[in-house]
């Protein structure tokens, strides 16, 4: 049996020169991301770029990214029913179908909230924009991110996924429990320094439909470390910002524009220090001169000394010609680089509203070219499909038959798609009612599907707040009856006087019948 260790040693040849590219991206726009001496003791500071383009810019984009992935006001997807699966039903028992997975959607979406999972994937696209790569593991409470410089993977000739080895530094106070013998190993023979700290490595497999895993720690699997879950509801999300074809490992945005990133933090370095330079000030003093320079530089502001004001200079670098020219390109850069990075935002306000949300996806979707579709089928889906399994088997939602019920992503590019059907039927309207009138648009058009329509294509959940043809009826009848009843109480005095006069009368003909019975006097 391979250890990990091995497979990691091993398959790290292939990821050096996507690991080379990403710490250089990191250490021009933020140094921290990716290093070389992330885990050894006392880490060396890191420096600063002389620029800060770069760094905004992967902070807004990737900002972009998880807003658009998961917005926080909107749900991302959407649970269907097979309708061709489900038979000849009436809309009564889709309704209570539609009803049903809207509660299911607002408790998972109440879930994301309370956790850190939006902080996670923020800090995943960061990665993503800068590395190209990240690791998510999804546990069954909260997300763990594990940069390039921390996990190795191996794909097959489809691009899927078939190994994972995964490196950390943990202490080995919180192990030596489930490894006794660990105190006694020999860590210089593990290429580690005696200290309190040891190399575990988490090895990932797929074999068929089935992910494995297990955690080792010098050559020897950890007791209970073991797991396992099927593919399309695995915990493991290798991401990647661009694919190149036949290539195990993504690239970054940053490696994209990396020239212009470089010829912008040589301009920077090289106008700052000119600068300093420029504005550096040095007074000369003739040999000659009575005037002594110990007098002149001891001289307060406005002081009065001897000496003759000819014998003393002023040396100054006098090139601000050549810092404009500097200056003028270093524009250019940034012109550039925001636009690369999205930096010039839609519209700046206090709350995001859901079209500022489509404005951004659309603004993505057309600078970035598709990479919706790939976060979509390499983070969305099983996502989802991770959120929805672990919360079944926990009890926090009720099972979900998969042949009749599943899962839609309505956010990236099918989010364009539903802005985008909503702007049709709303145009389509429109021309209806020019072309053939108000009053002829309400004979043909049913305006309770009408409304459905709207609601769909802009994400909003109709539940109680638009009633439905039954509500509307009963609503009719009640005010039809209300009517009645008004009707027959405006009416109950004049019935009552006719039921008087009538009763009047045939009293008067009873004793006018009677009178006529009775024998003359």
């Amino acid at each position: 049996m391979i250890n990990a260790k091995s497979r990691y040693d091993t398959l790290s040849s292939e990821r050096a020169q996507y690991l080379n590219i990403a710490e250089e991206s990191s250490r021009l726009t933020i140094p921290y991301l990716i290093h070389q001496d992330e885990h050894t003791q006392g880490m060396r500071n890191l420096k600063t770029p002389w620029q800060s383009v770069g760094a905004k810019g992967v902070v807004t984009l990737s900002a972009k990214l998880m807003l658009s992935l998961l917005p926080p006001q909107t749900s991302f997807f959407k649970l269907q029913v097979d309708e061709g699966k489900l038979g000849d039903y009436g809309p009564e028992v889709k309704s209570e179908l539609d009803l049903a997975f809207a509660k299911i959607e607002r408790t998972i979406l109440e879930q994301i909230a309370a956790s850190d999972d939006r902080v996670v994937v923020h800090q995943a696209m960061k990665h993503l924009v800068v590395a190209g790569n990240a690791l998510i593991f999804m546990g069954k409470k909260n997300l763990k991110l594990f940069p390039l410089s921390r996990y190795v993977l191996d794909r097959d000739g489809n691009g899927n996924v078939i190994e994972i080895v995964t490196k950390e530094r943990i202490s080995k106070k919180l192990i030596q429990e489930l490894v006794p013998d660990l105190e006694n190993k020999n860590t210089t023979d593990y290429g580690e320094d005696k200290t309190e700290n040891c190399d575990v490595y988490t090895h990932v497999k797929v074999y068929g439909n089935k992910v494995t895993w297990h955690q080792e720690v010098y050559d020897k699997i950890i007791p209970k470390s073991q797991g396992k879950a099927p593919l399309s509801a695995t915990p493991w999300l290798p991401l990647r910002f661009n694919t190149v074809d036949g290539e195990a490992y993504g690239r970054g945005r940053v490696e994209e524009f990396i020239g212009d990133i470089k010829s912008l933090e040589a301009l920077s370095q090289a106008l700052v220090e000119g600068s300093a330079a420029a504005a550096k000030v040095v007074f000369t003093v003739s040999p000659s001169s009575s005037t002594k320079p110990q007098t002149l530089a001891s001289a307060g502001n406005g002081a009065i000394i001897q000496g003759r004001p000819d014998d003393i200079g002023v040396i100054q670098v006098g090139k601000g010609a050549d810092f404009q020219t500097a200056a003028q390109m270093i524009q250019q850069l940034e012109k550039r680089l925001s636009d690369a990075f999205l930096i010039l935002s839609v519209r700046q306000s206090e709350r995001t509203t859901a079209e500022e949300v489509r404005m951004t996806q659309m603004e993505l979707e057309q600078q970035l070219g598709g990479l919706f579709s790939l976060l979509t089928v390499e983070f969305l889906v099983p996502y989802l499909d991770r959120k929805l399994s672990v919360m079944q088997k926990s009890g926090d939602i009720p099972r979900i038959p998969k042949e009749y019920v599943h899962p839609t992503i309505v956010a990236g590019i099918n989010a364009l798609g539903r802005g985008q059907d909503r702007e049709s039927l709303t145009m389509f309207m429109q021309t209806i009612a020019q072309t053939i009138g108000p009053e002829a648009m309400m004979q043909f058009i049913n305006p309770d599907e009408v409304i459905k329509r709207l609601a769909a294509s802009s994400g909003i959940d109709v539940l109680n707040l638009v009633k439905s043809m039954q509500e509307i009826q009963g609503q009719q009848q009640q005010q039809m009856q209300q009517q009645m009843a008004m009707q027959e109480q405006q009416n109950a005095p004049a019935m009552a006087a006719v039921d008087q006069k009538q009763q009047q009368a045939e009293m008067q003909m009873a004793m006018q019948a009677q009178q006529q019975q009775q024998p003359p006097g």
